[in-house]
């Protein structure tokens, strides 16, 4: 399965919800209204315990050939390592270390309950990917905007996600979501970070409880963001700006760069010449491209970049694109945009360097 969202053989349903809107290959529930933390788990089919169990190896004793002894099975505990398993299903979901300590996702779901006291706080998805769910993420919509212009309005976002089998930190994110055309805007600002990081260890729970860092980001993010975006939707840009500052954005190699440096362009491969050709088509013919505060300006280049990735690209799966976006490919072109851009402003012209 593509979408890689668990399917509960015993519920009979995909663990999966979201506010109205069905994306995830039309799977999962669909709510009207903005449920609550609880309500959300139990939608996206989340409301279950994790256990860590010792982990067992198996072994075969020998037994008398000429008599009627039954073959016998000796248990062998693994030492220091433990099998993580829902209680639900009693599906194992990893193998961790004795310092694992297990977040509960009703834990981490009350943790976004915390950053706003659970007022205004609006949770839209959430949901579980892999073989038995082990991966776990919730999204939420937080209150008021970034206004870009007088009617770009970017709405702020915050997103979680953990894991149960011993794969990665619990990761909560900010992220502003550009609403006319669902461009996910995902950066961090030179010497900024839009992200924090919890292990999986005994301070976790500790940690989970500072939420107001998180909501602390979000502010500062949101109200440097709406300053920069501004000044970039008043910043004009030509056509041959444009195609130069694609082209830069998506380097994928330091060969590819010293072609653009100079202007070597026919050692340019093909496939990097479509990807850029399809970004500039995206920029002069997408209606999401032609408002006020994106039709040639710096601004609309960025959102060029983030709209590519976000709804032009094609991916293996709906986790691949979502891997992109927020951690992969996707995030480093979108980083590197916003870094031509602040050059840009800083010194009036495309910077080759």
């Amino acid at each position: 399965m593509a979408h890689q969202i668990y399917y509960n053989d015993k519920t009979k349903k995909h663990s999966f919800f979201s506010v109205e809107l069905r994306p995830w290959h039309n799977l999962g529930q669909i709510v009207k209204d903005y449920p609550t933390s609880r309500e959300a788990l139990e939608f996206a089919g989340l409301d279950y315990t994790v256990e860590k169990r010792p982990l067992l190896a198996y072994d075969t004793l020998p037994f008398n050939p000429d008599g009627n002894e039954e073959i016998k099975v000796r248990e062998i505990e693994v030492p220091n390592f433990f099998a993580t398993v829902r209680t639900d299903t009693n599906q194992a979901l990893g193998v961790v270390g004795k310092d694992y300590k297990i977040v509960q996702n009703a834990d981490a779901f009350s943790f976004f309950d915390s950053i706003v006291g659970g007022d205004g706080i609006m949770y839209e998805t959430a949901g579980a990917i892999g073989n038995a769910g082990e991966r776990v993420f919730i999204t939420a919509k937080l209150p008021d905007y970034i206004k870009v212009g007088r009617e770009d309005l970017i709405e702020k976002y915050l997103f979680l996600t953990t894991s149960h089998d011993g794969s990665g930190s619990i990761t909560a994110a900010f992220t502003p979501t550009r609403i006319v055309c669902n461009n996910t805007l995902n950066m961090a600002l030179r010497n900024c970070t839009n992200t924090i990081k919890i292990r999986h260890t005994d301070s976790a729970q500790d940690r989970l409880k500072e939420a107001h860092k998180v909501m602390g980001i979000s502010n500062m993010l949101s109200t440097q963001l709406e300053s920069i975006f501004n000044q970039w939707a008043k910043v004009r840009i030509t056509d041959s700006e444009v195609k130069k500052l694609i082209q830069l954005a998506m380097i994928p190699n330091k060969e590819v760069l010293r072609n653009i440096q100079t202007n070597n362009l026919d050692e340019l491969s093909s496939c990097f010449n479509n990807i850029c050709d399809t970004c500039y088509e995206y920029a002069q013919v997408n209606p999401t491209q032609q408002t006020d505060t994106t039709k040639g300006t710096l601004f609309g280049f960025y959102n060029t970049i983030s709209g590519y990735f976000q709804n032009v690209r094609n991916y293996k799966s709906d986790e691949a694109k979502f891997k992109s976006i927020m951690y992969g490919t996707g995030l480093l072109r979108t980083q590197a945009a916003f870094d031509l851009c602040t050059d840009f402003v800083k010194n009036g012209e495309v910077m080759n360097n």
